[in-house]
């Protein structure tokens, strides 16, 4: 057993296919450690566990998607930290739990859930104690920059403006008898199409939808064109619907053979 487990292949999105490849070397079961804890020595060697984590690493790899918000769900920050996106944990869970609460008790980020259409939120914890009951792994809980978790405690607007005083008007300039005022500002469309090489399949969805999903009105469609035996066809046509049907897209994407 020991001989044969030699090597370790995690995901890390540096490699060109997406994938990393560790040699653990030549092991012997009367070095007194176990498999597991080979591999966990060998991945903090490499830099791609750690025990921890900063508020300095979380801000620095802030997503740029959300720091307009300045609010990135619970959810997505603890994927980021199993995906490979960020440095692994030995134990995300437990470890963030307890390093989000000492954040928002230190005032290094804040701590927000349920939110509300005017931006706001039903709780928000900064510079506070917060049990870390309230730190749940959801979409609607959020760790806040620690300037919206401030503006949100104090009430200060976004964009700030002197008291008393009313924001400035656009320039108006005159044309014949009306004065023109400026255009709004259209938005745009991206589309990306190609072809996908399959060693990339995996990696294309977990770094272009995040940034495809900071827009609006996003379509997603798959064309997959594949040549088999014709005596195979049918058999791989019906399984193909099949999946199709029990992933509930059977009305939307169809299989089709020539």
């Amino acid at each position: 057993v020991w001989g044969s487990y030699r090597f370790v292949v995690v995901a890390d999105g540096m490699e060109a296919d997406g994938l990393k490849v560790i040699d653990l070397g030549a092991g012997h079961a009367s070095s007194h450690e176990s498999l597991c804890g080979r591999v966990i020595l060998a991945l903090k060697a490499q830099n791609l566990l750690n025990e921890s984590v900063g508020a300095g690493y979380i801000e620095r790899n802030w997503p740029r998607a959300l720091k307009e918000s300045g609010a990135w769900p619970l959810s997505g920050l603890r994927q980021s930290f199993l995906n490979g996106s960020l440095t692994r944990l030995l134990d995300p869970d437990a470890t963030l739990r307890g390093k989000i609460t000492e954040f928002v008790s230190h005032g290094d980020f804040g701590l927000a859930s349920g939110p509300k259409p005017d931006g706001t939120y039903e709780s928000v914890w900064f510079e506070q104690p917060v049990s870390a009951d309230e730190v749940m792994f959801e979409a609607n809980v959020f760790l806040l920059t620690k300037g919206r978790a401030k503006s949100l405690k104090t009430g200060a607007p976004p964009a700030v403006v002197a008291a008393g005083q009313q924001p400035p008007e656009p320039e108006r300039q005159p044309d014949g008898n009306r004065d023109k005022q400026p255009q709004p500002v259209q938005p745009v469309t991206l589309t990306v199409s190609g072809t996908v090489p399959p060693e990339i399949w995996n990696r294309l969805g977990t770094k272009i939808l995040p940034k495809l999903k900071s827009g609006t009105d996003l379509q997603v469609g798959v064309h997959f064109t594949v040549t088999v035996p014709a005596d195979s066809a049918t058999s791989l046509e019906k399984d193909l619907e099949q999946i199709l049907a029990d992933l509930g897209l059977g009305g939307s994407v169809r299989v089709e053979k020539r």
